[in-house]
C-alpha cells in the first residue's frame, strides 16, 4: 500500500507522483482509508464537517465569486451557451443556497445504522437489515459548482468518502470550494481523504477513475449526453446515472387552462439548461379545438423558440419542427410542440421519444391520470406540478448527487439513503444448525 497523501498535496504544481494513473491510484488509496474511518465515525462529526464547511463558504463568498468570474469570463470565450452559462454561473444568492443546502443535508437523520426490517425465525435466531455504506463514491460532472458541495455533503452524511472530478469549466470555482469542504473536514477531526477533487482536467483521470474497481463502489455522472454514454459504455464499476433529460408535458383535454400556463412556462424556463427542463410539449387534440395553446404564446413572450410540428403552424411566432427535434435534449430556451389524440397516443410519444427521465400530465381527470402513469416507467411522474420540481432538495432529501433512470438499486433523485446498502445482523443464544 503507498503512503498517505492527503488530497490537498496533490495538486497541478507539486504532483508527488509522475504520472496521471499514479495519483489516481493514491487518491483511490486515500479515498478506502477514509471511507473505513467515515463508517464509524458518530453522526454528530458529520454534521459538524458540513455545518463548518457552510461557515467557511460564507467566509469565503468573495473568493468564490472572484474565482467563478474566472470561470464564467473563460467558458463564454470558449463560446458556452446561454444555458451552460447558467449551470456554472455563481450568485450571491446561489452561494447561500449552497450553505443553506449543506444545514439541510446536516439536520437530516442518520441513514447508518437504521433498521429497515427485522424479525425472528423459529430457530431463535434475531435478524436484522440495517443499512451501511456503500463505499466510495466517484462523481464526475461538468459545469456546476453546487453539484461538488451537494455530492460531498450526501456522501458524508451517509458515511461514503467520495473522489470529485469536475470539468474545466468550474475548475477555479471548485477549488475554492474544494478549501472550504477540507477546512470543514479539518474542523470536525476528519481527514481530507474523506473528500478529495482530482487535480487534473485531464480526460485519462477519467478513464483511470472508470477502471478503479478495488476502491471505487459506484460512479455517478453529472452531465452531458457524451460524458454519460462514455461512462456507461466504459465504467468497470457500477454507474448510477441517466443519458437525457428529455422530459415531457402532457396538456390533456380536461386540463385547467390556468394551471397549464404556469406549469409549461416554468417547465421550461425557470433554469432551462437543467435536466428537469421540459423539452417537448404535447397537447391533446381536443384540448388545442377548444381552448388553442395560450402556453405556447407564453413561451414565445418568454422568448424561447417553439419549434411545432404543422397542426400547430398557425401559432404566430412558432417555427417548423424537423423530425430530429423530437426526442432532443436542447437545454436551452427552445421547445419542441405538437399535438396528440389523447393520452395514450401521448404515452405512445413519450415511450418512443422520453429518456425515463421526468415526464408530466396537466388534467383533472383522475383516470386519465392513472392511465398516464400506469402506461409509462420514467423514474419521475408528475401531475398538474413543473418539470422542474424534479430534484431532491425539492423532494425533501435535502440535496442529490444525481438523478438516476436506471431500475437497479435507485430511482429518481438519489439523496443520502439511497448511497447506502444494507447488511443483516443475525444474533442467537448458542443457536446450532440441526
Amino acid at each position: 500500500m503507498a503512503r498517505y497523501i492527503a488530497s490537498s498535496q496533490i495538486d497541478r504544481k507539486e504532483n508527488p507522483v509522475e504520472s496521471i494513473v499514479d495519483t489516481m491510484r493514491q487518491i483511490g488509496e486515500n479515498a478506502v482509508r477514509g471511507a473505513a474511518e467515515l463508517r464509524s465515525t458518530p453522526i454528530e462529526t458529520r454534521r459538524k464537517a458540513l455545518t463548518c464547511t457552510a461557515v467557511k463558504i460564507s467566509r469565503a463568498h468573495a473568493r468564490i465569486l472572484k474565482a467563478n468570474a474566472t470561470d464564467v469570463n473563460r467558458a463564454r470565450e470558449n463560446g458556452l451557451s446561454a444555458a451552460k452559462l447558467d449551470r456554472l454561473h455563481l450568485t450571491s444568492e446561489r452561494i447561500t443556497a449552497i450553505e443553506d443546502t449543506l444545514y439541510s443535508v446536516a439536520s437530516r437523520q442518520d441513514p447508518i445504522g437504521e433498521v429497515v426490517e427485522e424479525w425472528k425465525r423459529p430457530s431463535g435466531l434475531r435478524i436484522k437489515k440495517v443499512r451501511t455504506p456503500l463505499g466510495v463514491i466517484g462523481v464526475i460532472f461538468e459545469s456546476r459548482p453546487n453539484v461538488f458541495v451537494d455530492a460531498a455533503a450526501l456522501c458524508l452524511i451517509s458515511g461514503n468518502a467520495v473522489i470529485l472530478r469536475g470539468g474545466s469549466d468550474s475548475f477555479c470555482s471548485t477549488e475554492e470550494l474544494n478549501a472550504c469542504i477540507a477546512s470543514g473536514l479539518r474542523s470536525a477531526g476528519l481527514p481530507a481523504s474523506c473528500v478529495q477533487k482530482v487535480p487534473s482536467n485531464e480526460r485519462a483521470a477519467v478513464g483511470e477513475m472508470l477502471r478503479m474497481t478495488d476502491c471505487i463502489d459506484v460512479i455517478v455522472p453529472r452531465g452531458g449526453k457524451s460524458l454519460v454514454q462514455r461512462v456507461q459504455s466504459d465504467a468497470r464499476v457500477p454507474v448510477f446515472a441517466h443519458l437525457e433529460g428529455i422530459c415531457h408535458v402532457y396538456v390533456d383535454r380536461d386540463a385547467d387552462i390556468d394551471k397549464a400556463r404556469r406549469v409549461v412556462l416554468n417547465s421550461k424556463t425557470r433554469r432551462p439548461g437543467i435536466c428537469g427542463a421540459v423539452e417537448c410539449i404535447l397537447v391533446d387534440s381536443a384540448f388545442w379545438k377548444s381552448d388553442g395553446a395560450p402556453f405556447l404564446d407564453d413561451l414565445l413572450k418568454a422568448g424561447v423558440e417553439v419549434r411545432v410540428s404543422s397542426d400547430l403552424s398557425s401559432v404566430v411566432g412558432t417555427v417548423p419542427a424537423s423530425s430530429e427535434d423530437f426526442g432532443k435534449e436542447f437545454l436551452d430556451m427552445v421547445v419542441a410542440a405538437k399535438t396528440v389524440n389523447g393520452v395514450d397516443s401521448a404515452v405512445e410519444h413519450i415511450r418512443r421519444f422520453g429518456s425515463g427521465h421526468t415526464d408530466a400530465i396537466i388534467t383533472e381527470n383522475n383516470d386519465t391520470a392513472d392511465r398516464f402513469y400506469a402506461g409509462l416507467d420514467s423514474a419521475i411522474l408528475m401531475r398538474n406540478a413543473s418539470t422542474q420540481f424534479a430534484d431532491g432538495g425539492e423532494f425533501g432529501f435535502g440535496a442529490e448527487i444525481g438523478i438516476a433512470t436506471g431500475k437497479v438499486h435507485a430511482r429518481g433523485p438519489i439523496g443520502a439513503e439511497h448511497l447506502t446498502s444494507f447488511r443483516y445482523i443475525v444474533e442467537g443464544e448458542g443457536t446450532v444448525r440441526s
